[in-house]
């Protein structure tokens, strides 16, 4: 059960309010009135709580469950609990998703209040129903459409526009920025800052000014203190739907398509380009200038040279074909074991 000084449960369901849900069909012998109180890992479940099956590696936890009910794929009903209630989902996990965010809905509260610690300019626009925390500042003509929250701590600088719906946690900066509706963006990020270009020489490194901006999509959300840079001359833009992790940095210039996955510490340099629907796994590097086509797949700690194809699967650092890499690795376990020193 979610501590209840965080999280408050809005259950019980039937698992017929939870099937029509998740999208998910009621199992034979399963009792649609039944009622469920919570969500539980399959561990540690009680007949009250429902769980999910979405990992084989879980099939001993799954056949050992108290749960009361069960998400699984259809193919794995063999090996349910006796008295078990199923639903079953072709995709198990987002079913159990959808499910959990009915039980425990995000905590956000459009209060319409200013706390009056905060500084908002006279030439910015309030829309209806934001809350802006305490000592935040809000500066000149900066735009906040209806409903948008900003935390205790928070900057927005000079003509950055928050679209609808959008959640700017606490002690976050946004500057030379556009960020668009129902986006999240959590504790110390900073959005808008210049970028990292400068003239190399002898005689001093000379500053080349940063005149882009920071176009942020819809339904975007950027985790905990990771950095945006605005463009040096081109903007920097992240599209909808993308989910950045914490720890990122996006370098000037770079364009994200859309529903891009970026993994904590991962790094992309200025002006390489990425392709809807990427994932970039946590620790990885991708050098700037390439092209990162649509669907390509990073492994965890890659350092990306070149650019991709279309759904490509690359690991390594250089990068290769993940199966050629994979072949690498075991050719030299090979013969590091062949030519062992005994």
């Amino acid at each position: 059960m979610a501590d209840p000084r965080f999280f408050t449960n809005c259950g019980p369901f039937t698992i017929k309010d939870l099937a029509k849900i998740a999208n998910a069909e009621i199992g034979l012998d399963s009792d649609p009135e039944k009622l469920i109180y919570d969500v539980s890992p399959l561990e540690t479940s009680d007949s009250k709580s429902i769980s999910f099956l979405d990992n084989s590696k879980y099939n001993n936890a799954f056949k050992k469950s108290l749960a009361g009910a069960c998400v699984v794929s259809p193919k794995m009903t063999h090996i349910a609990p006796a008295g078990m209630s199923l639903l079953l989902s072709s995709n198990p996990y987002r079913s159990y998703a959808l499910i959990a965010k009915t039980f425990y809905p995000e905590d956000i509260r459009y209060t319409g209040s200013i706390h009056n610690s905060a500084f908002v300019d006279k030439s910015a626009k309030i829309g209806r129903g934001c809350s802006i925390g305490a000592n935040s500042v809000i500066n000149r003509d900066v735009l906040l459409q209806d409903n948008v929250i900003i935390g205790d701590g928070s900057v927005i600088s000079n003509s950055v526009t928050i679209g609808e719906s959008s959640n700017i946690s606490s002690n976050v900066t946004l500057s030379h920025c556009d960020i668009g509706s129902n986006c999240l963006i959590h504790p110390g990020v900073r959005i808008g800052q210049r970028g990292f270009g400068f003239d190399m020489s002898p005689e001093g490194h000379l500053d080349v000014p940063q005149l882009g901006r920071v176009i942020i999509g819809d339904n975007v959300e950027i985790g905990a203190n990771s950095c945006v840079d605005r463009g040096a001359g081109p903007d920097t833009i992240v599209g909808d739907g993308c989910k950045i992790d914490n720890l990122v940095q996006i370098a000037h210039n770079v364009q994200i398509g859309r529903g891009c996955v970026i993994v904590a510490q991962s790094g992309i340099a200025g002006s390489s380009q990425l392709g809807d629907f990427v994932v970039v796994a946590g620790q990885s590097g991708i050098n700037g200038h390439i092209n990162i086509a649509k669907g390509t797949q990073i492994a965890a700690r890659s350092g990306v040279m070149r650019d991709t194809k279309p759904g490509e699967k690359i690991a390594g650092s250089p990068a290769i074909p993940i199966r050629e890499f994979f072949r690498q690795v075991a050719t030299l376990s090979k013969l590091t074991r062949d030519n062992k020193i005994k």
